[in-house]
């Protein structure tokens, strides 16, 4: 299809090709022949011509001793395809041209190309820029300018820094307009960015035309437009979107390349209708240009005396270098004036364009003018690719009656916010905040956000259902307005996400009436109407699912995801020896073991120390030794190192007794909410029925799980599967409901005594808000999802919808799978029983050591004195009577001195059983001894140490 106007331009020039072919020749013309073929009436023509003239001078100026010359043979094309064929035939038939320099637009350098392989002359056009034109069946073919795909990722890469997400490019309908599209589209799509709609403008297009076009762009929510199109063309355009109010606050627009380039030599009205506008433009150094502008300005004048003065511009310096690589490249080939055309063997019934004469010197010059590199007017000029390569762009701003910088983009670092060719401050723009400030349409200095709900059109289309909870969802038909009203959690959310966009955004509710179509009613249906374009957004509680991001997008998840179980909850322990679960067997073991090993350290450290408990009998003294272990009070523990033994036996009884307290209440919590079914596989295994919401997901996740299609049970409300589960499997009912975490929770906080949740065992997105694939509120909507999740408000959203009820405080309690909680054992009160043996078992040898002590003590003061004799009388008890004292006191004489013997015997006696008595007291404060056979008296009170 994209040959078939070239081949009717080849019929069309059949007639002229003949006339030519059979012309005159005249003689060798001086000079070496060059084609030119330009659109002379037109800006960028007049701007060419004046270049290549004055390239042409200053060439063999500047190389006086070159023996070639080239002479131009400039043709008007007219801004016709065919007068431009036809100037080319002209050229190659009748001037035997060796190369051709132009045409100027891209359709006619498709077909000038043509002829340029049939006679192996190379065309080089400066101009021409559509993609379609770098092929390699048009080997003849240079492009001695940028290929229009080389700015689409400068494009692209602007709309990305600055957050847009839907662009509408408006284009001529002709191949240069037409060529850029695909390119452009790829990159956008690289970052995520859409395009909605392309606005195509005809080259014979009215003024009332482009206003109908332009009136109905404002009807999209689209603000954001990319021009790509001739300068005279693009003048129409921006002068009629300034006039319908187009070039507003709130308005993007930015133009390619081939406005940009020549935007200097536009009239002022048209750079006015401009302001606000930004453009990617082919960056040249003009420092370095000043008095080469200066000469170019004079030598314009002088060839166009009547027309008003242009700038220079890229195209002129292209063209410029274009005449130096040229002129060189003849230079190079060493041309003379042998005869330059071959002419092909003719046959009977062969066409004027198979006899179309071939160049000798085109193969050779293509290859001179490929390898030949240098730096010319425009940059580093390079036509080894067969197109110059891409270099840097400028990014500019249109304002006032010029324009300014706001940034650079070159292929390696993407846009820069300064340029210097030392690269020694090169700037990087992260985002728009490291970018030259913009003054867009309007005037105004804030970014556009790139969309925006058309004042003239409808508001935004909220699709809305009724969910089985109506906590999340539900809605009715006003019965006076016949608005549609909605109320519920996931209203809430979106309201409150609305209020905080920065920027007014009107919406209405549709109710989701199935009644009208031949949709199911369900979830999928539903979301599937925003893909028809029903709604512009669908709200409620709407699990986000793989399946359905395939035709539609999804906000961030206001909610937790998953599926899970719900089940009714049951103890399964006897509550009778429940009292023995809360300490493993290990623990009561040795807890027993310590408890008997204190106590018979107590009861041995009193009995070291108290001499009574010798005789009691063995029974009394196991239950002594019990009664230290539990109790012990200052009556019966006497000694210091027994009460610190029980001090550290009451604390680690404390302890452990406080673990016991708080492990018991678990299971009997536990106990309460204990599931009847722990895991999904075992309801697979079981064979039971199994419930889920109609409408849902769940059903295909339950098939897909091998669960038998009898067994799986529908129920629309959640009054219905209450029942279910309260008759059970057995009954004609089910053993578990499967349902997604929210609804669980939202069950459970009725229903937590009865039932818990198992779960989740399948991970899910949480539920979400659908939009159309690419619309630009999802970004919006999303960071507004994210500052309600992340505050307090989410908080007071689901205590309003989602309270407790019937006595559930706590529904997290009933959540999630509810496992026993671990017994203590011998590791978690390994320190206080090394602690307490440590303590028993220090005192006991303590104790043992000074008994010792004090027993060898007493021995060493009872040892015998010298004579021997007498000492078990001295110690043996003595009863005298009263008769026997009288006896002898009544002895006369002699038997004094013997009384008084008597008497210090028996002061001896009475001072060695005191001694033998002070070693056996027990208390730390001065007891009284009594001795009742020898002394029948109160001895004086005698202060004794502290005992141990």
């Amino acid at each position: 299809m994209e040959r078939a106007p070239q081949t009717i331009l080849f019929l069309l020039l059949l007639v002229h090709f003949t006339v030519a072919q059979n012309a005159n020749k005249t003689g060798v013309v001086d000079g070496f022949p060059v084609g030119v073929i330009l659109d002379l009436q037109t800006m960028v023509g007049k701007i060419a011509r004046t270049s290549i003239l004055m390239a042409l001078d200053d060439f063999y100026a500047a190389h006086t001793n070159y023996s070639t010359k080239i002479v131009l043979h400039i043709r008007d094309s007219g801004s016709n395809n065919v007068q431009a064929a036809s100037a080319a035939l002209d050229l190659l038939e009748n001037h035997n041209v060796q190369i051709i320099i132009g045409p100027q637009t891209s359709s006619q350098a498709s077909f000038v190309s043509d002829l340029g392989n049939r006679s192996q002359v190379p065309v080089i056009s400066f101009t021409a820029t559509s993609p379609s034109l770098y092929s390699a069946s048009l080997p003849y073919f240079v492009r001695a300018t940028l290929n229009d795909s080389a700015q689409v990722q400068s494009i692209a890469c602007l709309i990305k820094t600055y957050g847009w997400r839907e662009v509408v490019p408006i284009y001529e309908d002709t191949d240069y307009g037409r060529g850029i599209i695909p390119y452009l589209v790829d990159a956008l799509q690289d970052i995520d960015a859409r395009v909605p709609y392309r606005s195509v403008i005809p080259l014979s297009v009215t003024s009332e035309e482009i206003s109908q076009e332009l009136y109905k762009l404002m009807t999209m929510q689209t603000r954001v437009f990319i021009v790509h199109m001739s300068s005279t063309l693009a003048a129409s355009l921006f002068t009629k979107a300034k006039e319908v109010g187009m070039m507003s606050k709130g308005f993007v627009w930015i133009m390619t390349d081939g406005i940009t380039n020549i935007v200097d030599s536009m009239s002022t009205s048209v750079v006015e209708a401009m302001n606000g506008a930004l453009g990617i433009q082919f960056y040249v150094n003009n420092s370095e240009l000043d008095s080469f502008t200066i000469g170019w300005n004079r030598r314009f004048q002088i060839d166009n005396p009547n027309d008003p003065p242009l700038k220079l511009s890229i195209f002129g310096l292209w063209g410029y270098d274009t005449i130096w690589a040229v002129a060189q490249a003849v230079e190079n080939v060493g041309v003379n004036n042998r005869t330059s055309i071959q002419k092909p063997s003719v046959a009977r019934n062969s066409t004027s364009l198979e006899n179309m004469e071939t160049s000798v010197y085109g193969p050779e010059l293509l290859k001179v003018i490929l390898r030949n590199k240098f730096r010319g007017k425009s940059g580093y000029f390079d036509l080894s690719n067969r197109q110059l390569q891409v270099s840097t762009f400028r990014i500019i701003n249109v304002f006032g009656k010029g324009w300014k910088d706001i940034g650079f983009w070159n292929e390696g670092n993407g846009i820069l916010r300064q340029l210097n060719l030392g690269k020694s401050t090169t700037k990087y723009a992260d985002s728009v905040l490291d970018l030259n400030p913009v003054i867009w349409p309007g005037k105004s200095t804030e970014i556009p956000k790139g969309w925006e709900i058309p004042a003239s059109g409808k508001k935004l289309q909220v699709g809305v259902h009724k969910s089985a909870y109506k906590e999340y969802m539900t809605n009715q038909r006003d019965p006076i307005t016949g608005a549609t009203k909605a109320s519920g959690f996931s209203i809430d959310i979106f309201e409150e996400a609305v209020k905080r966009l920065p920027f007014a955004l009107p919406y209405e509710y549709v109710a989701f009436d199935t009644s009208r179509d031949t949709s199911t009613g369900s979830y999928d249906d539903f979301v599937h109407q925003v893909y028809l374009k029903k709604y512009d957004v669908a709200i409620g509680d709407i699990t986000i699912r793989h399946s359905r991001m395939a035709y539609v997008d999804f906000t961030v998840p206001y909610t937790e995801s998953g599926v899970a179980m719900i089940v009714p909850s049951k103890g399964t322990v006897d509550k009778t020896w429940i009292f023995l679960q809360p300490l493993s067997r290990d623990l009561w073991v040795a807890t027993i073991s310590m408890f008997f090993y204190t106590g018979c350290v107590v009861w041995l450290l009193e009995l070291l120390g108290n001499k009574r408990n010798v005789r009691e009998p063995i029974p009394r003294k196991i239950g002594i030794a019990i009664f230290f272990s539990l109790f012990g009070d200052n009556e019966r523990v006497e000694r210091i190192l027994s009460r610190i033994v029980l001090i550290v036996w009451v604390f680690f009884f404390l302890i452990l007794s406080s673990g016991y307290t708080a492990n018991l209440a678990t299971m009997l919590t536990v106990q309460q909410l204990k599931p009847t079914i722990n895991s999904i596989d075992e309801l697979r295994k079981s064979g039971e029925n199994i419930g889920y919401h109609d409408g849902s997901f769940v059903k295909n996740l339950l098939e897909d799980l091998n669960f038998n299609t009898s067994k799986i049970k529908a129920y629309d409300t959640p009054d219905d599967f209450y029942n279910a589960l309260s008759k059970g499997s057995n009954n004609g009912g089910i053993a578990a409901f499967v349902h997604e975490v929210p609804y669980i929770k939202l069950f459970l906080a009725k229903h937590c005594k009865e039932y818990t949740m198992v779960g989740p065992f399948y991970k899910t997105a949480g539920f979400g808000y659908a939009f159309p694939k690419g619309s630009p509120l999802l970004g919006d909507i999303s960071k507004a999802i994210l500052s309600i999740t992340e505050g307090d408000i989410i908080m007071q959203l689901e205590n309003k919808w989602i309270g407790y009820q019937n006595d559930c405080k706590s529904v997290d309690s009933a959540v999630g799978t509810v496992s026993d909680p671990d017994k203590l054992n011998v590791d978690s009160f390994k320190g206080l029983f090394i602690l307490t043996g440590v303590a028993s078992t220090s005192s006991l040898l303590i104790a043992v050591m000074i008994y010792y002590y004090e027993k060898k003590k007493s021995m060493t003061s009872m040892q015998p004195d010298q004579n021997g004799e007498g000492l078990e009388e001295n110690h043996k008890p003595q009863e005298v009577n009263e008769g026997d004292r009288e006896e002898e006191n009544n002895q006369p004489g002699a038997s004094t001195g013997q009384s008084g013997q008597q008497q210090q015997q028996t002061g001896a006696r009475e001072m060695s059983n005191i001694n033998l008595q002070t070693s056996s007291v027990r208390r730390n404060s001065s007891i009284f001894i009594w001795h009742e056979r020898n002394l029948g008296a109160r001895v004086a009170p005698i202060s004794s140490s502290s005992h141990f």
